[in-house]
């Protein structure tokens, strides 16, 4: 039988991300996402789940993540889920699911997107680089 390991979420980052090194230099950053779900019960009250998960990415990606990211700011990841198993000293069996993120998207909150401007870079050549044109006058 084949199988399929996919996720694909949308949350907040519920902590700043964590970047650290391996032996071999390649950089990996942890962070936790958490995710609402708002629904009325048969009572008609109003209720909310959250679900926290634990996040983990390696490479440039962990970089870009812990560089760009801190907490609150929503974060859109796919990758793929795995499950990690332990013992305490204690003796106590713990255990918790870890999404390895293989892509990521930044997502902007309608507050963010509308305070940021458009800010133009100096061109090497001839070109003009004036101010970039307003959001509204963008055909596209």
């Amino acid at each position: 039988m084949a199988s399929f390991n996919r996720v694909i979420m949308m949350g907040h980052l519920t902590r700043d991300p964590q970047l650290s090194y391996l032996p071999s230099q390649t950089p990996v950053v942890e962070f936790g996402l958490a995710s609402n779900r708002r629904w009325r019960s048969k009572e008609g009250e109003q209720r909310e789940e959250t679900c926290f998960i634990d996040c983990q990415a390696f490479g440039r990606m962990a970089e870009n993540i812990s560089k760009y990211c801190k907490k609150g700011r929503p974060l859109l990841i796919e990758g793929r889920l795995s499950f990690n198993q332990w013992e305490t000293p204690e003796g106590a069996k713990r255990s918790k699911h870890r999404i390895h993120v293989d892509n990521f998207t930044f997502v902007d909150t309608k507050a963010e997107a509308e305070s940021s401007e458009f800010s133009s870079s100096p061109s090497s050549g001839d070109m003009d680089s004036g101010p970039a044109p307003p959001k509204d006058d963008i055909p596209f």
